[in-house]
């Protein structure tokens, strides 16, 4: 259940006590084309669509951790509709609804983790609660470094999404499933992402827009064997990508993205070995992970940033 407080003007989000925005503000600064929000002073600024109302907001925390949203622009402020979907959004952004004690006790007995979880203590799975721009972010990153994925994505969020301006900034707005699903694909191949990825987008854009595909529909299918199965049944989604959005969007704890690059290179990082670890090895190493596999492997990227 949220915890917050509406102030009109500004909401406080009240975080747990496993709760460190440096921690999370350290991570979301791991690229500096990222065109979703910007970063400055320790301060987070991103606009967020609510319905036909675009809030720009700043996030900071006070002493105690708890996050402060404050609408920025004009004098009135939004909606209360719209004050509380943003709270929700934020709420989603930063996992707060995550109780992770039973994790860091798991984590802190495990060879692989406790190093992790000692270092960036309080970080949390920084989500994208947005199916669609969650699902985009992992077909980009099919196959490509991480690097190359943010500038596919830059692009296609400067040439089919919204922009706002405000004090000399630009905010953007990922583009709907509706701006991308009648595009051809050699309307999207100028971006220099493949023919394949062109395709996937519009598809997947196009199951959103006829209601075939939505974050209902996946948390309906009652567990994440039944998600997993729904999404590696479209077309240029597979267990990676189903992994990542079950992950970050989903919020299943238990996503495991084994074949995962980045996760294989954390692992051989910490082990201090240059031997790429095999599927039976990863199961091994996380055997104490149950329930818990979306969190470790996070953790573990972390050490790579």
């Amino acid at each position: 259940m949220i915890n917050w407080q509406d102030h009109e003007h500004e909401l406080t989000l009240f975080t747990p006590k496993e709760f460190n925005f440096k921690e999370n503000l350290n991570y979301l600064t791991r690229s500096p084309i990222e065109c979703m929000y910007m970063i400055k002073d320790e301060r987070i600024y991103k606009a967020i669509s609510i319905g036909q109302e675009i809030s720009i907001i700043e996030i900071n925390a006070d002493a105690e951790d708890n996050l402060m949203i404050r609408f920025l622009g004009d004098s009135a402020p939004p909606s209360k509709m719209t004050r509380t979907a943003v709270a929700y959004y934020v709420w989603e952004w930063f996992d707060l609804e995550r109780d992770l004690v039973p994790f860091y006790v798991m984590a802190k007995k495990d060879s692989l983790l406790k190093g992790t979880v000692n270092s960036f203590y309080g970080l949390r799975i920084m989500g994208i609660p947005d199916l669609f721009e969650a699902l985009c972010w992992g077909i980009l990153g099919q196959q490509i470094n991480l690097t190359f994925a943010y500038t596919l994505k830059r692009r296609l969020v400067e040439n089919f999404g919204q922009c706002v301006e405000f004090e000399g900034e630009s905010y953007w707005i990922f583009p709907k499933p509706s701006e991308i699903a009648n595009l051809q694909v050699e309307d999207l191949v100028g971006l220099r992402m493949t023919v394949k990825k062109c395709e996937y987008l519009i598809e997947v854009a196009n199951l959103m827009v006829k209601g075939k595909l939505t974050k209902e529909i996946l948390l309906d299918a009652g567990n994440l064997k039944g998600a997993e199965k729904k999404l590696v049944s479209i077309r240029g989604i597979g267990p990676w990508t189903a992994s990542y959005v079950l992950m970050r969007c989903l919020r299943f704890p238990e996503a495991f993205p084994i074949d995962d690059v980045g996760l294989h290179n954390a692992i051989k990082h910490i082990l201090g070995t240059d031997k790429k670890p095999t599927k039976d090895e990863i199961s091994d190493l996380a055997a104490n992970w149950d329930g818990w596999e979306a969190y470790a492997t996070f953790y573990l990227w972390r050490v790579l940033y």
